[in-house]
């Protein structure tokens, strides 16, 4: 069967923009990389559900996100709505509301974005937070890297430079308000965060100090569960975490560690409220920034900023161990990893 990915990243180098790629799931094979689009610093992509594709984007000192319309194979370009400074960093779609939700990493915004009948977009709110920043030398000011929806329809907000997560009510027109905080433990740098299926639970991916959270959730309040690391104690060198992805099942949780260049797996408790660490495996590349499944969840592909490489893993659902399928094969600077 051929499934298909998108990806994309930085494009300071080779990459022209948003790519996409074909993987055999009875070869355990990935093939026929082809750009879709050129973007300048599409670092985050997502699809809506009528093809409407939206990266983060930069054109001539402005940030901001931009709107394609996309046939499967190429992607056609709407509108781009941006401000002066730098880019956002992630993108999110509310299909309920009709709105499209970032992050912007260096100016710790969340940006609103209401989608237009015709997949344009344009600014519906903006939030700035307030400089409530961490210890460590990284967190200069607020950091927002990561909004989307939470279970119960609010927006969920990670903030690295602050340490925190925070939640908003959203009104029908993309209006943010009634903010609730959660704060991690001071250089923790919360980076993204994720979901149990039945709401009860979340998974905060931790940065800068290399941790995963379990956390109770409830009417947009977090409870902190555990509190575990993401690395062997051996590795002593640098290393940031990375991606986080919860298993359909609610069974297994892998992250990524940068530097460590590994992806830990974590199997899940049956009620959801904690997670025990099973193992690390390289991921035979430099920088493993994002990974993601394919629809059933046989394979994970891992992609790696640093080393241009795919490495493409079969995944043992009983087990949750990963195995090696194909490594090297070729795609610049990616930093998104979207099947679709």
């Amino acid at each position: 069967m051929i499934e298909n990915f998108l990806i994309s990243g930085y494009t300071k180098r080779e990459s022209k923009g948003v790519y996409r790629f074909n993987l055999n799931t009875e070869r355990s094979e990935m093939s026929n990389l082809e750009l879709v689009t050129e973007v300048n610093g599409p670092t985050y992509l997502t699809l809506d559900a009528h093809n409407h594709l939206y990266t983060v984007a930069a054109e001539n000192g402005n940030g901001g996100t931009s709107a394609f319309s996309f046939d499967g194979n190429k992607g056609t370009k709407l509108n781009s709505v941006l401000a002066p400074g730098a880019s956002n960093c992630f993108v999110a779609v509310d299909e309920k509301r009709g709105l499209v939700y970032a992050a912007n990493y260096h100016l710790g915004e969340v940006r609103v974005y209401k989608r237009l009948s015709d997949g344009q977009i344009e600014l519906a709110d903006t939030v700035k937070h307030e400089d409530l920043h961490g210890p460590k030398p990284e967190q200069k000011g607020a950091l927002c890297h990561f909004a989307n929806l939470t279970p119960d329809n609010r927006l969920v907000v990670c903030d690295l430079g602050n340490d925190a997560v925070y939640t908003y009510a959203i009104s029908d027109d993309g209006k943010l308000s009634d903010e609730l905080i959660y704060f991690s433990a001071p250089g923790s740098g919360d980076r993204h965060i994720t979901f149990s299926a039945d709401g009860k639970f979340a998974y905060l991916a931790c940065e800068l100090d290399s941790t995963l959270e379990v956390l109770a959730y409830e009417n947009g309040t977090f409870t902190l569960l555990q509190k575990i690391s993401t690395l062997p104690e051996t590795h002593t060198g640098f290393n940031g975490v990375a991606a986080i992805r919860l298993t359909a099942d609610g069974k297994f949780l892998y992250l990524s560690n940068r530097g460590h260049d590994s992806i830990v797996t974590f199997k899940v408790a049956q009620n959801g409220a904690s997670v025990e660490r099973i193992g690390w495996t390289a991921t035979e590349g430099n920088i493993p920034r994002d990974f993601n499944f394919n629809k059933t969840e046989d394979f994970i592909v891992v992609a790696h900023q640093d080393s241009d490489n795919l490495t493409l893993f079969e995944r043992n659902k009983d087990t949750g161990a990963l195995t090696v399928a194909q490594k090297d094969f070729y795609a610049p600077e990616i930093t998104c990893v979207l099947p679709y």
